[in-house]
C-alpha cells in the first residue's frame, strides 16, 4: 500500500525565521500579493464551507492581503479552470485541496511554471511540487477511529463482533492514511479471532449517497449481522446511521466518523454514532494562512516537519497537527473550542442530551 512516511509531526508552525524567497520568476519587481485557495467540494464534508473557508478568510483579512477562495464542487475540470483563472488574475500563492493527485499535480506544476508559490492543504498531492504541506497526522486519525470502535464494542460487551469497513475515496491519499491507521488496530483483532472481518469497500469521491447504497447492500448480504462499522468520516458515518435506523439497528451497532460536524455530534449525543475524530480546523487554516501570507510577501517560513512523497521520494516541508477522539462525554470540548456552537448543536430533541453531556 502506498503511504506517506511521516518523519516528524509538529503541532504547529515552528518558530522559525523568515527567509527571503527572492523576486518573481521574471526577475523584476514582485507582483502585488494575492492568495488563491481552491476547496474541493461541499458535499463530502460540511467542513470545507462551514469551517475552512471562514477561518482562512479571517486570517487573510486580518493580514490585509488580497485573496480569492473558490470551491470546485467535486468537478475536476472546474478545479483546473479555477486554477487557470486564478493564475491569469495574478495570484502569487495558490493553495489547493486536491480532488485527486493527477489533477492536483497538473495544477501545481502549471502554477510553479508561472512563478506562483504553492501549498498542499489537508491532502498531499502525490508526485506534486507544493512548497509546503499542511494537514493533520492522518495515520493517527485512523488509529483513533480504530481504537474508538474497539472502546465502543468493549462497552457493549460485544462477543466476536463482525466489523464492516467503509473506506474513503481511493483517489484521496488521506483515505489511504486513515485506512493504514485503523487497520493497524483492527487487523490484529481479526487475526487473533477477537473480531470477525466483515465486508469492506471504498466509497468513490467520499459520496455519501453511494455510501448509503453500499452499506445497505452490505447489511442485506450479511443478513443484518454486522456489529460495528468503521466509517472513515462523518458523512459516510451518517449514511450508515440512516440505513441502521431503517432497520431498527441504530444505537445497537457502533459507528465511527471523522470531522466532528454538527450532525455527527448530534448522532453521538443520542447514541447512534459512537465517536468521531475532531480536527481543529482553525489551527490547520491558521498554519496554512501563515505560510501563504509569508510566501505572498516573498518570504519563506522554516518548518521542522517533513513528509516523504511516496511517488517521488521528495521531502515536503510540512505542518502536521494533532487530532482528538470525541465521544459522548467530551462532545463539549468541540463546542468549547468554537468549532460548532451550542445553538447549532442543541436544537429540539438534542437539548436535553446537550445538558446531560455538559454542553453549554
Amino acid at each position: 500500500m502506498r503511504r506517506v512516511l511521516t518523519t516528524l509531526a509538529v503541532a504547529g508552525l515552528a518558530a522559525g525565521t523568515l527567509v527571503a524567497c527572492g523576486e518573481d520568476a521574471g526577475g523584476g519587481e514582485a507582483r502585488p500579493a494575492k492568495i488563491g485557495v481552491i476547496l474541493p467540494d461541499s458535499a463530502s464534508s460540511n467542513r470545507w464551507e462551514t469551517a475552512d473557508r471562514r477561518y482562512l478568510e479571517a486570517a487573510f483579512k486580518a493580514a490585509g492581503v488580497e485573496y480569492d477562495i473558490q470551491n470546485a464542487q467535486g468537478d475536476k475540470a472546474a478545479f483546473q479552470t479555477i486554477a487557470d483563472q486564478m493564475i491569469i488574475n495574478g495570484v502569487t500563492v495558490l493553495m489547493i485541496v486536491n480532488l485527486d493527485s493527477g489533477t492536483g499535480k497538473a495544477v501545481l506544476d502549471k502554477a510553479k511554471g508561472q512563478g506562483v508559490a504553492t501549498i498542499d492543504y489537508d491532502r498531499l498531492t502525490l508526485g506534486g511540487s507544493a512548497e509546503y504541506y499542511v494537514s493533520f497526522d492522518n495515520v493517527q486519525v485512523g488509529k483513533l477511529q480504530g481504537e474508538g470502535l474497539q472502546k465502543c464494542l468493549t462497552d457493549l460487551n460485544a462477543n466476536k463482533p463482525v466489523i464492516a469497513q467503509l473506506h474513503g475515496s481511493p483517489t484521496d491519499n488521506n483515505a489511504t492514511l486513515f485506512r493504514e491507521g485503523y487497520q493497524s488496530i483492527l487487523n490484529p483483532l481479526f487475526d487473533g479471532g477477537t473480531y470477525a472481518k466483515g465486508p469492506e469497500q471504498a466509497v468513490p469521491d467520499w459520496n455519501n449517497t453511494q455510501a448509503g447504497t453500499i452499506f445497505e447492500q452490505m447489511l442485506t448480504q450479511a443478513n443484518n449481522e454486522i456489529d460495528g462499522v468503521l466509517a472513515a468520516n462523518d458523512g459516510l458515518g451518517n449514511a450508515v446511521v440512516t440505513v441502521l435506523k431503517r432497520n431498527g439497528l441504530n444505537g445497537k451497532v457502533p459507528v465511527t466518523g471523522q470531522d466532528a460536524d454538527v450532525q455527527a455530534l448530534q448522532n453521538i449525543l443520542v447514541g447512534d454514532q459512537c465517536m468521531t475524530v475532531y480536527k481543529a480546523v482553525k489551527q490547520e487554516a491558521d498554519a496554512a494562512a501563515d505560510l501563504a501570507i509569508a510566501l505572498s510577501k516573498s518570504e519563506r517560513k522554516d518548518v521542522t516537519g517533513r513528509v516523504t512523497d511516496p511517488e517521488t521520494g521528495r521531502e515536503v516541508p510540512s505542518v502536521l497537527l494533532t487530532p482528538k477522539a470525541i465521544f459522548f462525554d467530551n462532545v463539549k470540548d468541540v463546542v468549547a473550542d468554537g468549532y460548532v456552537t451550542a445553538a447549532e448543536l442543541c436544537t429540539g430533541a438534542y437539548a436535553a442530551k446537550c445538558t446531560e453531556a455538559g454542553v453549554s
